[in-house]
């Protein structure tokens, strides 16, 4: 029984190494016909087409090919800086220092494509280009601050234009956008959406009301942005407008004061040259009628003394007629002395009024005192219509105010109204 167990045994061991004698020859066939079959294309086998590093880390690479290493040379294009490889033998090292990222040499999250390629020593055409792709992440993170270029609080009147450029301190992510929130109603105004763009806005002459504390209205200006993720900062600014003169309105009211004391003026010249004709008129009749009577007297005493009797006679009557010349005088030409003082209360009206004018013009287009120059001026002319307010005022004339200015100017004129001392 035990020969028999012991026969049986050995059969099973003789055919079991027997099958596996010729398996393995068949498999060692098989690897030594795939091995001994050669590769035809030089190729990289072991290169990542990605590679992701963050800063302050260190990246030891080595490719390789199908080919003995020996015979070939390695070189890269359009690396970053700091990306090294060995020409000898394909080591690929770089080193993510942050100084790097600092002085914005190289930036995170960007996409740095890096051509590396193989050539053989002795044959020029045996070669391979390819490309990989390395980005560079930061595990710090940065946030995205607004900058204005004004801080605080800051003052403005109405009418100046305020113009404040928002600015970005670049952190990890930037803004996506910027949205401006304000704490009045402010009319026109450019809204600020992005980095680097400005507010402007140009308070108008009525934004402050009477109501106002202080003649003075704050507005808050809220400046926040926001990254993709929602991460927001705010920076905040106070304007404060103050009550001020609106001098575009104020000039052209000064000028309209102006125009109508010209136009006054000119109206007194008009009526001044009037009277001062009837004057002469009436000055003229009455010296005709004086030097008629002188000559009727003196006449009639030469012919008193005369020695014809009838020369005698009219020598008497003459003298009489010399007196009744007088009171038809007065009659035809009665002395005017109301006219004369119209006449010169009117022309030291105009020359205060021309006086006024010239004293009260604006320096410039700010003239901070326009208001009250404007005001002197319309007090003035009140005040002078008041005066002459029971002179008959010509409103109409056919002379030009050249005519004028050289009539009322004449030497004649002046030495007639100038003021006489005793």
């Amino acid at each position: 029984m035990l020969r028999i167990l012991m026969l049986l045994w050995g059969c099973l061991f003789y055919y079991s190494y027997g099958f596996a004698q010729t398996d393995s020859t068949k498999i060692l066939n098989a690897d030594s016909s795939e091995t001994s079959r050669p590769d035809s294309v030089l190729r990289i086998v072991n290169l990542s087409p990605f590679f992701t590093l963050h800063v302050d880390s260190t990246l030891n690479y080595q490719l390789q090919i199908n080919r003995d290493p020996d015979q070939y040379f390695w070189f890269l294009k359009n690396s970053p800086i700091g990306l090294k490889l060995n020409k000898d033998n394909g080591l690929l090292n770089f080193k993510a220092e942050k100084s790097y990222f600092l002085s914005g040499k190289l930036k995170y999250d960007v996409n740095y494509k890096v051509l590396v390629g193989v050539q053989s020593l002795n044959d020029p055409s045996k070669k391979i280009d390819t490309s990989f792709t390395i980005i560079f992440y930061n595990t710090e993170i940065v946030r995205t601050r607004i900058k204005p270029n004004v801080s605080g609080t800051i003052y403005v009147d109405e009418g100046e234009p305020l113009d404040i450029k928002i600015l970005c301190e670049s952190g990890s992510f930037p803004f996506e956008n910027i949205i401006t929130l304000v704490s009045h109603p402010l009319g026109f105004y450019t809204d600020v959406k992005k980095c680097d763009q400005s507010f402007q806005w140009t308070p108008s002459y009525e934004f402050v009301k009477e109501s106002d504390s202080a003649k003075v209205k704050v507005v808050t200006l809220n400046f926040i942005g926001a990254t993709k993720f929602q991460v927001k900062d705010t920076a905040i600014i106070k304007v404060v407008v103050r009550d001020a003169l609106d001098y575009p309105l104020a000039m052209k009211e000064h000028e309209q004061v102006v125009k109508n004391l010209e136009r006054y003026i000119l109206q007194l010249k008009f009526t001044f040259l009037q009277l001062d004709r009837k004057l002469k008129k009436t000055k003229t009749v009455r010296t005709s009628f004086d030097l008629t009577s002188a000559s009727t007297s003196l006449t009639g005493t030469i012919l008193a003394t005369s020695s014809s009797e009838q020369a005698q006679r009219n020598g008497k009557i003459l003298p009489s007629v010399g007196l009744a010349i007088v009171p038809i005088k007065e009659a035809t030409a009665p002395n005017k002395a109301v006219d004369q003082n119209q006449a010169s209360s009117i022309r030291t009206s105009i020359k205060r009024l021309e006086y006024m004018v010239r004293d009260n013009q604006l320096l410039g287009e700010r003239d901070w005192e326009v208001a009250k120059k404007t005001n002197k001026l319309k007090d003035e002319l009140k005040q002078i219509q008041m005066q002459l307010i029971d002179v008959p005022i010509e409103l109409t004339n056919n002379l030009t105010e050249v005519e004028l200015n050289r009539y009322f100017n004449s030497p004649k004129v002046n030495k007639k109204y100038r003021l006489k001392t005793k």
